[in-house]
């Protein structure tokens, strides 16, 4: 499977992020990536449907028009979009943006260590997987009530999406919350949940 992965943006470290997400990609054994970083008008061009999937890693930012609308067409034909922890809090002006994902970053308690609890277990992304820690910056998003949460976290007492898939037309798209920077990045958990879910989201159009 061809492989875009995005990254760019403000705040976090998405170049140590990106080359951990690429160690990820590549030692799957099955995916051929191509890396690019911040030119969002990648997304514009006609090459774009030559990939299976996008793997984006992004913070905040501006997204035009025509980028949006190639994403958008991009993933309703039938391939993925794996966009990973801040890919939720990019282009905060954009409502289409916020529902291709299915939802949006609000806030996040302090970098720590926490459990994460699978919920889907026969999902092909978290098959055969239960609780496990992570040390991380949890996401606590607001989210669309129709995407299929596979796995949480409690936060006040509440269990958060770390994990959801949802469709966009005939393509899929997988949301990780994790992966906050290059360690959590690190983690094996991270790395099988994110491998595992662009080899879904990229099969849309043979699923």
């Amino acid at each position: 499977m061809r492989v875009l992965l995005f990254n760019g943006g403000e705040i976090h470290d998405h170049r140590g992020c990106g080359d951990e997400i690429l160690r990820h990609l590549e030692g799957a054994g099955c995916f051929e990536v191509t890396r690019v970083e911040d030119d969002l008008d990648v997304f514009a061009r006609s090459e774009l449907a030559d990939f299976g999937c996008v793997v984006f890693y992004y913070t905040v930012g501006e997204i035009s028009d025509a980028q949006l609308v190639g994403l958008s067409n991009f993933i309703a034909s039938g391939k993925g979009f794996v966009p990973v922890h801040s890919g939720a809090d990019s282009f905060r002006e954009s409502d289409d943006y916020r529902a291709v994902v299915g939802g949006y970053f609000v806030t996040h308690p302090h970098y720590r260590s926490y459990q994460v609890s699978v919920l889907d277990r026969e999902h092909e992304i978290t098959r055969d997987l239960d609780e496990f820690m992570v040390t991380d910056e949890q996401y606590i998003t607001s989210y669309d009530t129709r995407v299929n949460v596979l796995a949480t976290a409690l936060w006040q007492g509440k269990a958060w999406p770390v994990a959801w898939t949802k469709s966009w037309g005939k393509g899929r798209v997988f949301y990780l919350a994790l992966g906050h920077d290059p360690a959590a990045c690190r983690d094996p958990n991270f790395g099988l949940l994110l491998t595992r879910g662009v080899k879904w989201a990229g099969s849309a159009a043979a699923g």
